[in-house]
């Protein structure tokens, strides 16, 4: 697993310290100090491919003028075996490298050997991390919201196995408590309704007034007929709620499945409350001293723990609060199933109780520490087409569904749009997702995957294929549009890593448009048909490679690669 980025940066320092050694040992500099510097890319190429600041954090303690020491350092560096071929000592001191074309060839061969696990980076160790994103009530049909939480907890996902985690996705269901009687009650007035007439009952002013109550309750009418007209209102609801919520929980697969999102596990909520499990986690929180009573109503004491407020965990009737149970559904993930590591995907308005709810993890008596649960905090989603607010479906008329969006837009543009950076509002332009054209971010990117395939196609028929890097010569890719694309290429493994570290799964949406945008500068500037038989090798072996890592990048979005269009 390759990331020659960071392989690069390791080298320089292996050489600038080899090489102070040297320097020390011939008197040139004073020995016994200790070299700390950063090595960056510079962004003007003319700076050389890295640029190290060693001299500079080095001159307090050589008590020497950084650049002397910049200049003592290159004149011992000694190449041999490295990715670099020179170094130029510049400024007040920057060392500036220069790469050799061993590591273009090393980016090549990288992408060639590892196949579709390009990319992979060992930064998580095997660390067993859960990801918990969507987790809608099964009260009703998924929302924008819930599209957007979707893809970066699945994107994000991916990106943390890509990085070396053990990851799984975790679907939680809410099918217990209040909103799940006053859903089973608001599809019993429904049924009535359909029996007797709409002036028969009321349906409460807190039910839910959703066409798709009325599409259950029509449901179980054509199954049943009146069966339940003349039963008790209790065992009446329980009879709707054990249909109803299994259905919807099949229709919340059906609809996540169309949108490319598997999980591991749908995790429910009143197994925690049929195994005693909220009960035993509220007590050990009593017994730690963490809880007091106040108006009936036991109260967590939070503020103890750094929160801006306590929670009640148990209300004066008895019930338990969703808070308590979260602590529960929380303490299950770490204690009872062994995950190092919870990443929670919520939306903006939930922010304020997630600073809270950390706070509640550090809970000595929980025994997890707070500093295993994060959280991925996505902003609001604004959809629009023509420039106006889209809030319906044009199909349905009713508000619009992710199911209702997937009829209308792509799964792949879909997907694409929603993995916008999570901590700003997303504009969702419907009519530049179905775009065919460089404006639309994801036909752009396909684009160029499509034009690759189909130049590979076009040179196979004239006896010219894909050579492996061993049967091509890569100092031909010597212009500053070839070598850019190749260190565009080895960017991946990087952005990789970085996305895992930020929690920010939207850095590859913009690595592979950045990728695609160079590709096609390529394309545009360096001519493959008609060349020489070994540029043509060299380019053609360039191109394919571009092809691999964007078909890669596309895959850890969960977006297809077409090989026409």
């Amino acid at each position: 697993m390759a990331n020659l980025i960071e392989s690069a940066k390791a080298q320089i320092d292996s050489l600038v310290k080899s090489a102070y050694e040297k320097a020390a040992a011939k008197g040139v500099l004073p020995s016994g100090c200790e070299l700390k510097g950063g090595v960056e890319i510079p962004k003007d190429a003319s700076n050389g491919d890295y640029a190290c600041s060693y001299a500079m954090a080095a001159a307090r303690d050589m008590r020497m003028a950084p650049l002397k020491i910049a200049e003592a350092i290159a004149a011992e560096i000694d190449f041999s075996g490295s990715y670099f071929k020179s170094v130029e000592v510049a400024g007040a001191g920057f060392m500036n490298f220069t790469l050799s074309d061993e590591w273009y060839r090393a980016v090549l061969q990288a992408v060639e050997s590892e196949g579709e696990n390009y990319g992979d980076v060992d930064v998580g160790h095997g660390e067993k991390v859960m990801v918990e994103f969507v987790s809608a009530n099964p009260t009703g049909p998924m929302t924008i919201g819930n599209a957007r939480g979707g893809v970066l907890g699945d994107t994000l996902a991916s990106v943390l196995k890509k990085a070396g985690y053990d990851v799984w996705r975790e679907f939680y269901v809410n099918d217990a408590g209040n909103q799940v009687d006053l859903f089973g009650r608001s599809i019993e007035v429904r049924y009535l309704q359909l029996l007797h007439g709409e002036d028969f009952i009321e349906l409460p002013d807190n039910g839910y007034h959703g066409d798709d109550i009325k599409e259950l309750a029509k449901l179980i009418y054509e199954m049943d007929g009146d069966k339940y007209d003349n039963m008790e209102p209790d065992e009446r609801r329980r009879a709707f709620i054990e249909f109803a919520l299994p259905h919807n929980i099949e229709l919340m697969k059906k609809h996540l499945e169309r949108y490319r999102i598997h999980f591991d596990n749908w995790f429910l909520e009143s197994s925690l409350h049929e195994s005693g499990y909220v009960a035993e986690t509220v007590k050990l929180l009593e017994d730690s001293g963490l809880t007091y009573e106040k108006d009936g109503a036991v109260w967590l004491k939070n503020t103890e723990l750094g929160a801006d407020k306590d929670e009640v965990l148990r209300r004066s009737n008895g019930f338990y609060t969703y808070y308590a149970v979260d602590v529960a559904y929380h303490r299950n993930k770490f204690i009872e199933r062994g995950f190092d590591r919870v990443i929670d995907v919520w939306g903006a308005d939930h922010h304020g109780h997630a600073v809270r709810f950390k706070a509640t993890m550090g809970a000595a008596a929980l025994g997890i520490g707070s500093a295993k649960l994060d959280f991925l905090i996505m902003q609001m989603v604004r959809l629009v087409r023509d420039g106006e607010t889209v809030k319906v479906s044009k199909r349905t008329g009713k508000a619009l569904t992710l199911n209702d969006l997937l009829d209308e837009i792509s799964c792949d543009a879909c997907r694409f749009f929603f993995n916008a950076k999570p901590d700003t509002h997303l504009e969702f332009d419907l009519g530049l997702a179905v775009r065919e054209d460089s404006e639309n971010p994801v036909y752009y990117v396909q684009y160029a995957h499509a034009r690759i395939c189909s130049l590979i196609a076009a040179l196979a028929q004239t006896g010219a294929n894909v050579p492996s890097v061993g049967e091509m010569d890569v100092s031909i890719l010597s212009s500053d549009v070839e070598r850019e694309l190749i260190k565009e290429i080895s960017l991946f493994p990087e952005e990789i890593r970085l996305s895992a570290r930020d929690y920010d799964p939207s850095r590859i949406n913009r690595y592979v448009i950045g990728l695609a945008a160079k590709f096609h500068r390529f394309y545009n500037s360096c001519r493959i048909k008609g060349e020489a038989e070994e540029i043509v090798k060299a380019r053609l072996k360039l191109a394919a490679s571009v092809k691999s890592v964007i078909a890669i990048g596309l895959k850890t979005l969960g977006v297809t690669a077409p090989e026409t269009m």
